[in-house]
């Protein structure tokens, strides 16, 4: 099982090849043609060189992993007006050497997503299940609002509290140590004669004194509303949508504090990318955030243009049109031609 966790693109020319070792799996999905051609006509193969794992009589190597022969294929051939961009599926191992070269004269563009692969055969997707095991719960962990066991209880305890709700709180015999109080309570409150005793000087005060405490945590309180009305008032709050130039569409949800990202910054995001219908088609929201330098055209130029300003910790909404995205180029099953992209971007950091 293989999940998504990055975008990957990059351009190979025909005077240099492009020397690669992915620091993770790799999935290659697109090979393209660009805009601009060294030739409207030429046509132009992608071959790939690789480190044979197996050797011809079918057994495998035990030679050390630099002294391994090395094979090459070919991808694809584009022809520009006939064959522009081929669909892939091609996975690249991580810190496994691959050279790609171009052979023609036009310039060819690699597109894939770095991607976490998950045997089968582990949890979440194997059948394990004995984290699920009655071993897992401890029973005697589990906390309760009952504090003496039922088996402590005496019988005459457990009818006495029967007959008593059966016939009556009029009925009720006080515990000793409540009728010990309520003598108490009873002399304190009858003078001589059955006349009523006026309150206690110092019950008195003690309850003037408790009305004063209550009256200024009531004024604290109210301070510390105010305190919180004034400095929500005081954050930043986000800005409607704008559009900038080539159409894209920007909406801060979220602003982030620092100072602002500019072209040739290396920024880290994470990201969730979408169809107008509401389909994700890719998305960075764990692992490693995305990196790549803005404005170097690593990314579409929606992307280019659309992150510029962003602040560490805010989040925008990028609404890119066809022309900034992937245009007439279709990127698999996934981006159908002339898609705009709406993708959630969140900056993490930059430098």
């Amino acid at each position: 099982m293989a999940v998504e966790i990055g975008v990957w693109s990059s351009a190979i020319s025909a005077t240099k090849a492009l020397n690669l070792e992915p620091p993770a799996p790799l999935r290659i999905t697109n090979v393209a043609l660009g805009d601009v051609l060294a030739s409207p006509t030429a046509r132009t193969t992608l071959k790939l060189t690789y480190k044979t794992l197996v050797q011809e009589d079918g057994e495998e190597s035990d030679a050390d992993i630099d002294e391994l022969p090395k094979s090459s294929t070919f991808i694809c051939a584009l022809t520009p007006g006939k064959i522009e961009q081929v669909t892939v599926n091609i996975v690249l191992e991580d810190k496994e050497e691959y050279i790609f070269e171009v052979v023609g004269p036009n310039t060819v563009y690699l597109t894939g997503n770095y991607i976490d692969q998950q045997p089968l055969d582990q949890p979440p997707y194997g059948d394990d299940d004995s984290d699920m095991s009655e071993d897992a719960f401890d029973l005697q962990d589990v906390s309760s609002d009952v504090e003496i066991d039922a088996d402590d209880l005496d019988d005459e305890a457990r009818f006495e509290e029967i007959d008593e709700a059966a016939h009556g709180s009029a009925k009720k015999r006080p515990r000793d140590s409540d009728a010990g109080e309520q003598e108490k309570l009873s002399k304190k409150q009858k003078a001589e004669g059955g006349k009523a005793v006026k309150p206690d000087a110092d019950a008195a005060a003690g309850d003037k004194k408790d009305k004063k405490k209550d009256k200024k945590e009531k004024k604290k309180d109210a301070a510390e509303k105010k305190d919180a009305t004034e400095k929500k008032d005081g954050e930043k709050k986000p800005a409607p949508e704008r559009e900038i130039a080539g159409g894209i569409k920007i909406k801060d949800t979220k602003v982030g504090t620092g100072a602002a990202v500019k072209k040739g910054n290396t920024v880290s995001v994470r990201y969730i990318g979408k169809l107008q219908n509401g389909k994700i088609f890719d998305s960075n929201t764990k692992g490693k955030p995305f990196s790549f330098h803005l404005g170097k055209g690593e990314v579409i130029k929606g992307w280019d243009e659309g992150i510029v300003g962003m602040q560490v910790g805010g989040e925008r909404l990028l609404t890119i049109p066809p022309a900034m995205a992937y245009g007439k180029r279709a990127q698999g099953t996934d981006i159908p031609s002339n898609s705009t992209l709406i993708f959630e971007v969140k900056l993490t950091g930059f430098k």
